[in-house]
């Protein structure tokens, strides 16, 4: 690794530490947590290249195990196997599979996204910055539906205990809420973020 890539590497690595173990990564949004961590994973897919960020996604799947066993929340079950499943009183190993997956997909797709509207906004003769933009925003948006479907798949009946509703009808609607609240505001920010901060370190990045 050149010595400029491994500086960006730490530094987005140490973003992303900053962000899990500190306030400063979450917006507490009842239920589940809206969090920034990856952000700074999107950025780094896209200036890196999709091996780094899917390893910066790896860590960041692993700090939010130790975050929902640490400090817990309703559905920490779902992100910490030593969490216990609500109505189980043990915790499950697929777990481990919601913290980790999502989280390294949301480090390797972000560079292909955004080699895809690169080319084809770059037909349209339109700024670069919305490839950023549509970047950040698509990738956060695949990040919440890969997190949120496979919390519903694996463990329907104890998030519907953990939000209080007993239909399938019910668990739509809360996975949308989640959608409207903390998808679109990760999403937003991640987004803007990107297109702000991104260009300007991607040039850094190509001298």
């Amino acid at each position: 690794m050149k010595i400029k890539d491994f500086t960006l590497t730490t530094t987005f690595l140490s973003i992303i530490l900053l962000f899990a173990f500190t306030p400063i990564g979450f917006i507490h949004l009842g239920v589940i947590k809206a969090t920034l961590i990856h952000i700074p994973i999107i950025m780094a897919s896209i200036i890196l290249g999709p091996k780094i960020g899917a390893a910066l996604g790896f860590v960041f799947g692993i700090t939010s195990i130790i975050s929902n066993t640490v400090a817990p929340t309703l559905l920490s079950f779902a992100f910490s196997p030593a969490i216990p499943v609500l109505g189980t009183g043990q915790g499950s190993f697929w777990a481990l599979l919601i913290a980790i997956l999502p989280r390294v997909m949301v480090g390797l797709l972000p560079y292909y996204i955004f080699k895809i509207f690169q080319k084809v906004l770059a037909k349209k003769k339109t700024s670069q910055k919305t490839a950023f933009f549509l970047t950040g925003l698509l990738s956060t948006f695949i990040h919440t539906i890969l997190v949120m479907g496979l919390i519903t798949l694996l463990f329907q009946d104890a998030y519907a205990q953990a939000i209080g509703v007993d239909s399938i009808g019910g668990i739509f609607i809360a996975v949308f809420t989640v959608f409207l609240t903390n998808g679109l505001v990760e999403a937003t920010l991640a987004a803007v973020l990107t297109a702000i901060i991104a260009p300007p370190l991607l040039k850094l990045a190509k001298k």
